[in-house]
């Protein structure tokens, strides 16, 4: 079989099959694509007639070899070689190939890195900027992802009757789909249920044509795209960050939940998250906090305070 074919039918695989996001899906299809081009290079045939069964192992060293050329990071060359194993995976699965030619091939290690989180001052410039044409939406939008640590694509597609409210009371909750299909309800702080009202008052003046809480001037179900570029513009308005994304928010959520007292369980909770060593990867103690914890627990910090 040709690689394009296999790579398409994998793809299928992954969207009906697996329910994978459409995130990942386009991860995967951009790693092969780019593998389908520096493959084809080597033996010298055009893309459209590359058999899945010309890749041998040897190709793909050297394609992760010339991306580590390149300066890419480890966790990319990580993902493209996870990439091809996933496909060569599924195609000895399917009998399209005899063996696993990436099998056995180690990914480059990963350094831990502390995730990245904007300042109490820049979140809260974003949250209270109130001069745009979409404020109702966008500032709701907001209090999902950063009120509520909610991922990007949670919130796109989070549909009205997700929605449990209680307006008089200013309570409610929502339910949302997070990574690998799995249901989740998530509680609402009373700001998000204002800010949520609020919105879903000039909601109906676009018209609805979908069940979508969040919706464009069309009336259509809004991008993550879309959502990534209000950021963009709020930071700029703002003076934010301008590296800001929805991730980095989420970020922010579980570090300002930690600073402000709450345990692991909670936020693991908040985030969707199956194991707490994933939350505990996904928080971090800023230095002022951890000197603050050794003045108060270390029996040497007590001795010279009380001198």
């Amino acid at each position: 079989m040709l690689f394009l074919q296999a790579s398409q039918r994998f793809a299928a695989e992954l969207m009906q099959v697996r329910l994978a996001s459409e995130h990942t899906v386009n991860n995967y299809q951009r790693d092969l694509r780019q593998f389908l081009t520096f493959s084809s290079s080597l033996v010298a045939l055009p893309e459209k007639q590359l058999l899945i069964t010309h890749i041998n192992r040897e190709m793909v060293q050297d394609w992760l070899v010339m991306g580590h050329s390149q300066g890419l990071a480890p966790a990319t060359l990580a993902r493209r070689l996870s990439s091809l194993k996933s496909l060569f995976a599924f195609a000895l699965r399917q009998k399209l190939c005899d063996d696993n030619p990436a099998a056995g091939i180690r990914a480059p290690k990963l350094g831990k890195r502390l995730p990245k989180t904007l300042p109490q001052h820049q979140t809260q410039a974003l949250l209270e900027s109130t001069n745009r044409k979409f404020d109702d939406r966008e500032l709701a939008l907001l209090a999902l992802l950063y009120g509520c640590g909610l991922r990007v694509s949670e919130v796109v597609g989070v549909n009205t009757h997700d929605l449990s409210m209680n307006f008089r009371r200013k309570v409610g909750e929502v339910r949302v789909l997070g990574k690998g299909n799995k249901e989740r309800i998530v509680p609402l702080p009373e700001v998000a249920v204002e800010l949520i009202e609020s919105w879903l008052q000039k909601r109906e003046n676009l018209l609805p044509k979908e069940e979508a809480l969040f919706l464009n001037k069309f009336g259509k179900r809004l991008s993550v795209r879309s959502v990534q570029r209000m950021l963009k513009d709020r930071a700029m308005e703002t003076g934010a960050d301008m590296s800001i994304t929805p991730h980095k928010l989420r970020h922010s959520f579980a570090t300002d939940m930690l600073s402000g007292g709450a345990n692991l369980r909670t936020i693991q909770q908040f985030l969707g998250h199956a194991s707490l060593a994933t939350t505990e990867h996904y928080t971090h103690v800023t230095l002022p906090q951890l000197q603050q914890s050794y003045e108060k627990a270390h029996p040497r910090a007590k001795a010279k305070s009380n001198k």
